[in-house]
């Protein structure tokens, strides 16, 4: 049994693996109709969620499976007290595969202790969120036709931004790449990411604040939304959360074939007269993670094996 806590517990042999699966599934749907017939996938959401949530379920419904499990922490016995480790151990004797989010890091990685059944990690806290990575790597090999030679800037909450932290993981594994993060002070990307992850692969990178003066050298660029949730202080977070903002005279300065992603929900990061422009790949990346998270479930439940991409 496995299960995926870090974007990092897939070798870059899985990773090429889930995508050449995924897009096998977004070529041929009705050959993966009935894959997880008589499956059950439990979504455990302790923390707000549309996106990842909604396509975990209509990954599993598309495959032939069912889904149960609670959208907030307040619907489950959290409320009453019991722990992480007791919920996760009661479901497992109900699903066959999890997926739950946690606001505090590490939770995911405790659950995979206790389950009896493979647990993905849908984000814990500001750590990491390795199925949104995924959606990104399938969105990137299929906007750029491929992962390696290329630099990638990431824009705005690098502090706090798990999804960055997961995806700078990720691609630090791939040849030839570069990294420009774009963000203020207050909200630079963590040291151990700095030290453990880019400097200790020899990855060349720049710390710039400003959007303007990065976004013409680069190939994909990596918007964040400022994270309310994440801040202790209101007035910091009123203070930072339009520090920067996509739009078309920015855009003016980008390369015709940059490509722009975003995990989303956006607030104000991206406006919206730039959804028009074909450079714009955020939507599409939300609906490449429904496919991919078909991919995985497949995978974890070793239900792959049968079905050559």
């Amino acid at each position: 049994m496995r299960h995926l806590i870090d974007p990092m517990d897939l070798s870059v042999e899985e990773v090429d693996h889930l995508l050449v699966l995924a897009q096998d599934i977004i070529d041929n749907k009705e050959k993966y109709s009935e894959v997880c017939k008589g499956k059950k996938l439990a979504t455990l959401f302790f923390e707000p969620s549309t996106r990842t949530r909604l396509s975990f379920e209509a990954a599993m419904m598309e495959l032939g499976g069912n889904v149960l499990g609670f959208s907030s922490a307040s619907s489950s016995s959290s409320t009453k007290g019991e722990s992480v480790g007791d919920t996760v151990k009661i479901v497992s004797c109900y699903a066959d595969i999890i997926a739950m989010r946690h606001y505090k890091e590490g939770a995911p990685m405790l659950a995979s202790m206790k389950s009896d059944v493979p647990i993905i990690n849908a984000g814990d806290g500001g750590h990491n969120h390795p199925t949104q990575t995924l959606a990104d790597l399938l969105t990137i090999k299929r906007e750029k036709g491929r992962l390696n030679n290329m630099t990638i800037g990431f824009c705005g909450d690098l502090m706090f931004g798990r999804t960055v932290h997961s995806l700078i993981k990720a691609m630090s594994r791939y040849e030839g790449i570069k990294f420009i993060l774009i963000s203020p002070d207050e909200l630079k990307l963590p040291d151990y990411i700095r030290t453990e992850v880019i400097e200790k692969n020899n990855i060349p990178y720049e710390e710039i604040s400003s959007l303007e003066d990065a976004i013409g050298s680069l190939d994909v660029l990596y918007m964040t939304r400022v994270q309310k949730e994440r801040f202790f202080n209101e007035a910091d977070y009123i203070r930072l959360k339009d520090t920067y903002i996509l739009d078309k005279s920015k855009l003016a300065l980008a390369r015709p074939d940059l490509s722009i992603l975003h995990p989303l929900p956006r607030v104000n990061e991206i406006s919206v007269e730039v959804d028009d422009d074909p450079r714009a790949c955020y939507f599409r990346q939300a609906l490449n993670g429904k496919y991919v998270r078909m991919a995985l479930i497949m995978d974890l439940l070793g239900l792959d094996k049968d079905f050559k991409a």
